[in-house]
């Protein structure tokens, strides 16, 4: 499903994301817009319900590299970010705007699709994530090693939020 939605939209949905604790910032035209409405380069993901002590546990940053209009596809655009995993680092469920393969750079990783099985990802290795896929959870697999991705999206053209937070 598709869903256009304006600016204003997307923003609104940004600031109750974070308000509600689910998103410290929320990524729009290839800027990040947070609760205060400052720019910011990069996005934290909560380890929002994810067990016992799971808010202590690292933030995950999503870091847009680049955003791009897709000449021969019009309407859609392809997106690159990196996305650094400290020690021990927790996303929860979520799920992204379009196609999102993703390629571990350094360490492991742990990733779960709703209705699969949970997969340790290790340098070099990559997944697919179709449009409006569930991701059940991604982490660190190391509690000492840090880890990272290089996250590709093809989505419509309007470089909005990289990632949608839903409920457990």
């Amino acid at each position: 499903m598709t869903v256009d939605v304006s600016s204003r939209s997307l923003a609104l949905l940004g600031a109750a994301a974070i308000s509600a604790g689910l998103l410290g910032t929320v990524v729009h035209n290839n800027r990040a817009v947070t609760g205060l409405g400052a720019m910011d380069s990069h996005v934290h993901m909560m380890g929002a319900d994810a067990g016992e002590g799971a808010m202590a546990r690292p933030t995950t940053t999503v870091k847009p590299l680049s955003c791009e209009k897709l000449p021969n596809v019009p309407g859609h655009s392809i997106t690159t970010a990196l996305v650094e995993f400290p020690p021990n680092a927790y996303t929860p469920r979520h799920r992204h705007p379009g196609s999102v393969t993703a390629f571990v750079i350094k360490g492991a990783l742990r990733s779960q699709m709703e209705g699969g099985p949970a997969v340790t990802y290790t340098q070099g290795q990559t997944w697919f994530e179709a449009p409006g896929a569930i991701h059940s959870f991604a982490e660190n697999a190391s509690a000492t090693e840090p880890a990272e991705l290089l996250a590709i999206f093809v989505a419509e053209d309007d470089c909005g939020p990289l990632t949608i937070p839903l409920p457990n």
